[in-house]
């Protein structure tokens, strides 16, 4: 296992490099260059005043030169203007020269300067990214058990009347867009004025007249059940469906094997046999299905975020690429990759605990 891990170590390492390099490169062609420069400078400049721009902070370098530079094995550009003043990689707002490192790449865990916040990358991925990853935890609570649930009960007795329900109900939430779903629960939850809200308080149920609110901006600094409920179902009621199915489909497939018959033939009861035997083989599909789900909860869920009013992690990579901040796309992207390597080789892992079957050479 430990020789296996560090293999699977060794292929993240090099498709890490190789996916960040084809990034990098993409985000430093001179067309998004030049766009950064006139967003920079002047967006009536000539093609010369871009290229001395560019050229003297660096930008007109190879590409192989730059990306070292990035990740912080060569030593970062710099320059001194006309003006006396000094530009470059590692220079930074209210740091003096004499003060400003040689390297200042990812291995030195600077990540860059973002032109659009006019703070370090870092600071304002990191607040982003802990918005997102919070909304993924409890999004994973919600999601994962009840996926889990209807997909066991709908596979324990294929072709029932719960089957068909259960089914059913997974095929409409998989198959509602995020931001149909969206829009339903804010009018029939968060409206104070059409909705099930004004008809309870009429009622005297609840004190408010909305069951929930219809946005999640004040779920950054305070996350209660009232202002984080609705993206958090919105999005687990989205992924749950395809959960559901791919387990249910498992459960249904390992009921009907041999070695299920046998132990029904020799007196042991339906839910020993259930809890047992059929559930962990059953589950060997749906682990890799739900390891699968962070990649997607980290840039798929833009669309919530801007509906709920969320600054996360997606909407951060929507206005990073909107606005050609350079800096702060490559470390979105390198977060990405990151998160999608490392849910492969827990899957990988999980996989080979879940399947004795499996051995490795």
């Amino acid at each position: 296992m430990g020789l296996f891990i560090l293999r699977r170590f060794g292929m993240m390492l090099l498709t890490a490099l190789c996916l960040t390099y084809i990034v990098f490169f993409m985000t430093n062609l001179y067309p998004n260059l030049e766009k950064l420069a006139k967003t920079q400078g002047n967006f009536r400049m000539s093609e010369e005043a871009v290229d001395s721009y560019l050229g003297d902070r660096g930008y007109l370098q190879a590409t192989p030169i730059k990306y070292m530079q990035w990740l912080g094995v060569m030593p970062g550009f710099s320059k001194e203007l006309e003006d006396g003043r000094i530009v470059g990689k590692c220079v930074r707002p209210g740091v003096a020269p004499e003060d400003t490192p040689r390297y200042c790449g990812i291995l030195q865990g600077d990540w860059g300067f973002s032109t659009v916040s006019k703070a370090p990358v870092a600071d304002v991925l990191g607040s982003r990214l802990a918005n997102t990853g919070k909304l993924m935890f409890w999004v994973m609570v919600v999601m994962v058990p009840s996926a889990l649930i209807i997909g066991v009960l709908a596979g324990m007795k294929e072709g029932s009347r719960t089957d068909r329900s259960l089914s059913t109900v997974s095929i409409l939430s998989t198959s509602t867009p995020e931001y149909v779903s969206g829009v339903i629960f804010i009018a029939l939850l968060a409206s104070t004025r059409n909705g099930l809200g004004p008809w309870l308080h009429d009622m005297g149920l609840i004190e408010a007249k909305s069951l929930f609110k219809g946005t999640a901006k004040s779920a950054m600094d305070d996350a209660n059940l009232r202002n984080f409920t609705l993206p958090v179902i919105t999005i687990a009621l989205y992924g749950m469906g395809y959960i559901a199915r791919m387990t249910r489909a498992s459960m249904a497939e390992v009921m009907t094997a041999q070695y299920i018959r046998t132990a029904r033939l020799k007196g042991v009861s339906f839910r020993n046999v259930v809890m047992k035997h059929a559930l962990r083989n059953a589950l060997i599909a749906p682990f890799t299905v739900i390891m699968l789900q962070f990649p997607w909860l980290l840039n798929g869920v833009v669309i919530v975020e801007f509906l709920f009013a969320y600054n996360g992690f997606g909407m951060q990579l929507v206005t990073a690429a909107g606005n050609n901040d350079i800096e702060m796309l490559l470390a979105v992207s390198v977060v990405s990759v990151f998160v999608v390597l490392v849910t492969q080789l827990i899957s990988d892992i999980g996989y080979v605990y879940l399947n004795p079957r499996i051995r490795i050479s």
